[in-house]
C-alpha cells in the first residue's frame, strides 16, 4: 500500500518501539458515579490494544480522555512522552494531532463531499495544501473500497461506507494512535464484517497504534496484541487474546465472554 499510514521507517506511523500512552491514577467522576477509579495502563507503540467489558465499566471513558473530549479529575495523562494531562492548552492541541478517533455514529459533515469530509482537517489543522490533501484523500478512499464516491454527500451512502469514510477521515490525519470507539455498533448487522476487514486490513499493513473498544470478540481476538478486560472502571484482567478468550483466569471475565460469546 502506498499511503503515508503503511509500514515505512520515514513515516510518522513508525515510531520507536516503546510506550506511547500511558494512564497514571486516573481517576473520572460524573456526579457521585465514578467510572474510572485510580486507573493505570500503558500501551505499547505499534501494538493493537482492545478493551472489552460490560456497558458502563468504563472503557468509552479512556478514548474520550485521551481525545480531550473530557477531562479526569486525578491522575496523569502522557502521550509519547509529553503530558496530555494536566498541560497547558497548546500542548494537548498539538498531542492531539497525534491521534485520531473514528466515532459510534460517523459524525461526518452532511453538507460537504465525501473528499471534502477527508480532507478539511489535514488542510486546516496540519496545513496540508489542498491538493497534497486530496492526494492522500484519494489514497485512503482507495483503502477502505471507496474510491468512486469522492464527490457524494454523506447521505447518500450506506451506514457501512459512511463508517469507512471516517476511517479514512481520521487516516488523513497520519495519527500514530488510532482510537476505535465501537464501531460497529451502529451498523445493520450485514454491513458489519466489511467495516471490521477494513479495520483488519490497518492492523496487518500500518503501524498504528490502536486503542479499541469493541463488543466484536472475533475481531479483538483477530487482531489484539494485548486485551483488557473492565469492569466498574477497574482493570480485571489483562492479557493476549488466546489467554482471555480461550483460558481466563478472572471469574469476571469467564461470566462476561460466556454472556458474550
Amino acid at each position: 500500500m502506498s499511503v503515508d499510514t503503511a509500514k515505512n521507517p520515514d513515516g510518522p506511523a513508525a515510531a520507536p518501539r516503546g510506550e506511547l500512552i500511558r494512564l497514571e491514577n486516573v481517576t473520572k467522576r460524573f456526579g457521585d458515579h465514578t467510572v474510572l477509579d485510580g486507573l493505570d495502563f500503558s500501551v505499547d507503540a505499534g501494538k493493537h490494544v482492545t478493551l472489552i467489558g460490560p456497558s458502563g465499566s468504563g472503557k468509552t471513558t479512556i478514548l474520550r480522555l485521551l481525545m480531550t473530549l473530557t477531562k479526569p479529575d486525578e491522575g496523569t495523562i502522557t502521550v509519547d512522552g509529553d503530558r496530555l494531562f494536566p498541560a497547558p492548552e497548546k500542548q494537548v492541541r498539538e498531542i492531539r494531532k497525534k491521534i485520531g478517533m473514528v466515532f459510534q455514529h460517523f459524525n461526518l459533515f452532511p453538507n460537504m463531499t465525501v473528499l471534502r469530509n477527508i480532507t478539511e482537517a489535514p488542510v486546516t489543522v496540519l496545513g496540508l495544501s489542498r491538493d497534497e490533501a486530496q492526494a492522500r484523500a484519494r489514497e485512503l478512499l482507495e483503502l477502505v473500497g471507496l474510491s468512486d464516491k469522492c464527490g457524494m454527500r454523506p447521505g447518500r451512502l450506506s451506514g457501512g461506507q459512511q463508517q469507512r469514510v471516517a476511517i479514512a477521515r481520521a487516516l488523513a490525519m497520519r495519527p500514530q494512535v488510532l482510537l476505535l470507539d465501537e464501531v460497529t455498533s451502529a451498523l445493520d448487522p450485514e454491513l458489519v464484517a466489511g467495516v471490521l476487514d477494513v479495520l483488519r486490513d490497518i492492523a496487518r499493513s500500518t503501524d498504528i497504534t490502536m486503542l479499541c473498544v469493541t463488543h466484536e470478540m472475533g475481531f479483538a481476538r483477530d487482531i489484539s496484541d494485548r486485551v483488557l478486560m473492565f469492569d466498574a472502571g477497574h482493570v480485571v484482567e489483562s492479557g493476549p487474546p488466546e489467554q482471555i478468550f480461550g483460558a481466563p483466569e478472572q471469574a469476571r471475565t469467564r461470566e462476561f465472554l460466556r454472556a458474550v460469546l
